[in-house]
């Protein structure tokens, strides 16, 4: 596979300073190199840079930095659109703020193609805040809303040509979610597995039935990764830490069935804080998380010299 990487070095969609030098962690954590050794050519555009800022106000006195991520996001669905054209897009960030851009840039990509474009969104948190709802005014709590074309963002982030269907979006490891995106979520339809559900019925079966959907309407398929998915025990770089997520064996099944599906076809690895970081150990499980999604087994795993 041709694995075209963007670094979206954005930061002012999360309540913590750190989320920019994520693509520069994730590069030094090897990841080139990790999945050239799989087999696959990469081809690293650099970083996106941001649209000029418009001054932009909202009635919602809480919303921080409106006019940066609104520049942010038409950059990063530029850059997504474009990426898209020349193999499979792998965006690092930033913070999740950035996937208003990244989705609804394949989004545009899959219309062009005739295809369905599915969301799995692996994330401690749904991000399906509007404009209106947010109470914590950080703006990386909204991507998900505005890809799936929720109201209350026209006129404030750009325009919307090929929203994402929430009945073909799946909310995976939710473990703290707000009233008004409960409701939201469940009047718009999206699939909702949160970790009780994991611990329930398995990672393994939910998750296969989503891909069977995905397959069954010959669907592209977007994964965003945020970090947070993961628990904190073994990810701690990332600012929004809830306790309970993915262990390291529930986070490699989750890759590797992905993997074997071969529906895939762009990916997000976000919320990654450097500076929250222990001797870089986040930024090197989400390599080897990525070499999983891109071919690598458990059973290829090296076995460290210590």
């Amino acid at each position: 596979m041709h694995c075209v990487i963007v670094g979206i070095p954005e930061q002012h969609g999360a309540g913590r300073m750190g989320c920019e030098m994520g693509p520069s962690a994730l590069r030094t954590a090897g990841l080139v190199a990790t999945l050239t050794a799989l087999g696959h050519t990469v081809e690293d555009r650099g970083n996106v840079t941001p649209l000029t800022a418009t001054a932009r106000t909202h009635p919602n006195p809480a919303l921080k930095a409106l006019p940066e991520i609104a520049a942010w996001t038409a950059a990063i669905a530029d850059a997504a659109y474009a990426a898209s054209a020349h193999g499979m897009p792998l965006f690092l960030g930033g913070d999740h703020a950035l996937s208003a851009g990244t989705v609804s840039g394949v989004a545009r990509r899959a219309a062009e193609q005739g295809r369905p474009l599915f969301v799995l969104w692996l994330d401690a948190h749904p991000d399906f805040h509007t404009l209106d709802s947010t109470a914590s005014g950080n703006l990386h709590g909204v991507p998900l809303a505005y890809a799936c074309g929720q109201p209350g963002f026209a006129g404030y982030f750009p325009d919307l040509a090929n929203p994402v269907d929430p009945s073909r979006v799946c909310t995976f490891g939710l473990r703290s979610v707000d009233p008004a995106e409960r409701r939201a979520l469940h009047a718009a339809g999206v699939l909702v597995h949160d970790m009780r559900a994991i611990d329930e019925h398995g990672l393994a079966p939910l998750l296969r039935a989503f891909l069977e959907r995905v397959a069954a309407e010959n669907g592209l398929l977007h994964v965003s990764f945020d970090v947070d998915f993961l628990d904190p025990a073994i990810a701690p770089a990332v600012g929004t830490t809830v306790p309970g997520g993915a262990t390291f064996r529930e986070a490699h099944l989750t890759m590797e069935m992905l993997s074997d599906c071969g529906l895939v076809s762009s990916l997000d690895l976000v919320e990654l804080n450097p500076f929250l970081d222990e001797r870089g150990r986040t930024a090197t499980l989400l390599v080897d998380l990525t070499a999983s999604l891109m071919g690598r087994r458990i059973m290829d795993r090296p076995t460290p010299s210590f």
